[in-house]
């Protein structure tokens, strides 16, 4: 009876400590492959002016954003939204501060290589469409790949088409599309590269509330069954409260 017993006692405890083994390794396995896809410390914008004065329009931002994540940041007209999407999206450079993007510094980049590495990592989305007007739907999805020299750019293209619901669409022209058929095709050239993260800028701005709707639905979808991180700027606090986490910039700082 004694030996049963201690038999039971020693099953039982190796059984806990196992447990406790593997809870160990799967929590130290979740930690690892939480990765940090955009880190902003202490980010400055200046513009100078003619007077040799200086604007201030983002002081000493810190940020950081997880793969997957869904982050709006909102703010009033003349609050640095703008400023701080044309930063993460390598059209403009930061005064000071450290902005990178899948571990890499955007400031540290020559021209060339800066414009590689958006083409390959950063989906963006204008409020304007910026379509070109003398191609069609296909042709303006397939643009960022051919310009690279993607093999696969027009079957890319068709598959980004028919993920924004516009298969049947491809040879229109932009003047022959809707508001929110055109964001739909901007929608599509963004994510035809497959980006690390996307950047949308007031995405339903110029379009009616139903449209509007329409493509913020199609917006999140996408995100969601892809997995791609999404950064939106606006002043829509229901656009941004479908985003995982808000962030309000206030006279260039984050309150």
């Amino acid at each position: 009876m004694i030996l049963k017993t201690a038999c039971h006692n020693l099953i039982k405890s190796t059984l806990l400590c196992t447990l406790k083994i593997d809870f160990n390794l799967n929590e130290a396995s979740l930690t690892t492959h939480i990765f940090m896809i955009l880190e902003i410390e202490g980010l400055d914008k200046t513009f100078p002016q003619a007077d040799h004065d200086k604007i201030e329009v983002l002081k000493n931002l810190n940020l950081q954003v997880t793969e997957g994540e869904t982050v709006a940041v909102v703010g009033q007209s003349g609050s640095g939204k703008s400023t701080l999407l044309s930063l993460l999206a390598g059209l403009d450079r930061q005064s000071s501060g450290s902005l990178r993007l899948r571990g890499q510094e955007i400031s540290a980049m020559s021209e060339a290589k800066l414009t590689q590495f958006r083409a390959e990592n950063i989906g963006i989305i204008f409020q304007q469409f910026y379509l070109m007007p003398h191609l069609t739907a296909l042709e303006n999805v397939s643009l960022p790949l051919e310009m690279f020299g993607h093999k696969d750019s027009q079957q890319r293209a068709q598959e980004a088409l028919m993920q924004v619901g516009l298969a049947e669409r491809e040879k229109h022209f932009p003047h022959q599309l809707s508001g929110g058929e055109s964001q739909r095709v901007a929608i599509a050239r963004a994510i035809v590269i497959r980006p690390s993260i996307l950047l949308a800028d007031e995405p339903t701005g110029n379009l009616d509330n139903a449209t509007g709707l329409q493509v913020s639905n199609l917006l999140f979808d996408l995100v969601q069954t892809t997995g791609m991180t999404l950064l939106l700027v606006t002043h829509n606090t229901e656009l941004a409260q479908r985003c995982s986490r808000q962030l309000t910039l206030h006279s260039g700082t984050f309150q």
